[in-house]
């Protein structure tokens, strides 16, 4: 399980984060909403170790994750950034196998068993197709799924992700989302993912966190957080809030 507790983070004299605590189980999606400059993408940073904190703890079963070594850090959690530069000539496979670095032996060396994991990685994705492929000819949906694949190859117990459906169209959001449920449900990943899209947060999600200006306001069921009072005050916008028409969730339209 991944805990977050009294997380606050800092820009200059800005606070950006103010106190965030979260539990992330193993086995569930929780899905973090919130306005553009709510902090989201901050929180996933943060977690991951990429930015400093002022004050706080991020800890995986007892194990303050921010203490260790980047290299151990990186077999706890995964991070499926939103926006990142890939090495352009790169393969995907070769850009894949780096998800393994953090258990290459001494000399570096990739095993079958590195191999292996990769090749499962880029199959959950549905993208071993774009394995010969150089990532600077790639798409930008298709370097979204290679970035999963990277992760899924860090074979940790722990996975961010930082709007991984933003470059993707409808048929790969359904599958990224779709697979990002089986590795929680299946694989008993904690998964926290960062998503603007509320309905995909309704539909995949287990738990919700809506996050404003740096605070949690809300944390539970799709049912529990989606509605108009609190949609309405983190947007500020009216929303209505009905059943799904064929999924037992909340269906939120604008206006």
């Amino acid at each position: 399980m991944l805990t977050i507790e009294g997380l606050s983070v800092f820009y200059g004299l800005r606070q950006v984060l103010l106190g965030v605590s979260l539990e992330v189980r193993s086995g569930q999606v929780l899905a973090l909403i919130g306005p553009n400059g709510a902090g989201k993408s901050t929180l996933v940073r943060a977690i991951s170790g990429i930015i400093p904190v002022q004050a706080g703890k991020v800890a995986a079963d007892g194990i303050n994750l921010l203490s260790l070594p980047a290299m151990q850090r990186a077999s706890y959690l995964a991070v499926v950034p939103q926006a990142v530069s890939m090495p352009p000539a790169f393969t995907v496979w070769e850009t894949v196998l780096l998800g393994r670095t953090p258990y290459l032996n001494f000399l570096g060396q990739i095993s079958e068993k590195d191999e292996q994991i990769a090749r499962l990685a880029l199959q959950r994705v549905d993208a071993f197709d774009l394995a010969e492929r150089r990532v600077g000819e790639l798409s930008g949906g298709e370097r979204q799924r290679v970035l999963l694949a990277r992760a899924l190859a860090q074979s940790t117990p722990i996975l961010l992700l930082d709007e991984p459906t933003v470059h993707l169209d409808l048929q790969h959001q359904v599958s990224l989302m779709e697979t990002v449920c089986s590795l929680a449900h299946n694989d008993n990943l904690a998964v926290l993912l960062a998503l603007h899209d509320l309905n995909l947060a309704a539909r995949y999600a287990d738990r919700i966190a809506l996050l404003v200006a740096g605070e949690v306001k809300a944390t539970g069921t799709a049912r529990q957080v989606l509605t108009p009072e609190l949609i309405s005050m983190a947007y500020h916008l009216g929303v209505r809030v009905i059943p799904h028409p064929f999924a037992d969730v909340p269906l939120v339209l604008a206006g």
